[in-house]
């Protein structure tokens, strides 16, 4: 279920604390590792000058109301206010409805309502690359000069990382456009997931012996074309572990079925159409293939199935407190 701009408050509907805030700007997209390190430190900042630690977001992404293409997401808004929420409790998310009119801000007019007006920051945490106002004119030298006149300070944050970089958010979308989800694993710190409700498909997988669910829409960044080993949430009435399963995520070339993202539930029997599960990716099992014919197609199937249960059982993996995976 996606969340719609008209149902976001923004920093208009925003109580600050009286002493004034901390606002910590940015996508946060994936709510990675990097991610955790950054409002880590926000919120002890926040916590040590005795302000009161916010996040400030935007939604939908401004490249999308610019009239360019987005990048595609790592956790739609609803995921990724979930998990800024388990990750730092005390942190109030501010999802600022990026508009056309919002667009139009000059930098100052941006500083102004936005960060001293709405939401009273004291302090203004952005990253090195920090764009901002009408034209992207707006960079972190300008930030640091209009919060020198209007009373706030701001600096820069740093991601944390690897031998092989920092952690971002366009590093996991590659990881994951390549089908290397074990990647995308140790740069999220769990694994990346794809979500969406369960429609009714062309019931093939019954006479394969393997019922599928298929999921529309899905939302997140999808792997590239393969069979992946995964876990399985139900995500109503309230995130719950439903098991094992094996994924797939391509366009079915053996029945010419097209392009589908469906899952297998490994020791499962109940009816889900209409329900909304969260697939979490663990391992790629293969890459995506044509078969002889369907005998050859249900012998993998049978292959592929007994290699999600190792994958699964090696990672000993166990459902997290709220009863869901992950």
């Amino acid at each position: 279920m996606s969340i719609e701009p008209e149902q976001v408050p923004g920093a208009s509907a925003f109580s600050p604390a009286a002493g004034g805030t901390l606002v910590a700007i940015g996508n946060f997209d994936g709510v990675h590792r990097g991610h955790a390190g950054v409002l880590a430190e926000a919120v002890s900042e926040a916590r040590g000058r005795r302000l009161q630690a916010v996040l400030l977001t935007f939604h939908p992404h401004p490249r999308v109301v610019l009239g360019r293409a987005a990048p595609e997401a790592l956790t739609p808004l609803e995921r990724k206010l979930e998990l800024l929420r388990r990750l730092q409790p005390e942190l109030h998310v501010v999802v600022e409805p990026f508009t056309p009119q919002l667009a139009q801000f000059s930098a100052q007019q941006f500083a102004e309502l936005i960060l001293v007006e709405q939401l009273a920051a004291k302090v203004v945490v952005v990253g090195d690359n920090f764009r901002f106002g009408r034209g992207r004119a707006g960079d972190l030298a300008g930030l640091r000069t209009l919060g020198a006149r209007l009373g706030f300070e701001a600096h820069a944050h740093e991601l944390i990382g690897d031998e092989l970089g920092e952690f971002s958010s366009t590093r996991i979308r590659r990881a994951v456009a390549l089908g290397d989800v074990s990647a995308a694993w140790r740069l999220l710190g769990r694994p990346h997931a794809l979500s969406g409700e369960v429609v009714p498909g062309d019931r093939r997988g019954r006479t394969l012996g393997t019922p599928t669910a298929n999921l529309a829409p899905v939302e997140e960044a999808t792997p590239a074309l393969g069979v992946y080993s995964c876990l399985v949430d139900r995500l109503d009435p309230s995130p719950i572990a439903l098991g094992v399963g094996v994924v797939n995520v391509g366009v079915r070339p053996t029945v010419g079925a097209g392009f589908s993202v469906e899952v297998h539930l490994l020791d499962f029997d109940a009816d889900l159409y209409g329900a909304r599960l969260r697939v979490h990716l663990l391992e790629r099992l293969r890459e995506e293939r044509r078969f002889a014919g369907v005998e050859a197609l249900k012998e993998q199937i049978e292959l592929d199935v007994a290699a999600a249960r190792l994958s699964a059982e090696r990672l000993a993996l166990v459902p997290g407190g709220d009863g869901a995976w992950f």
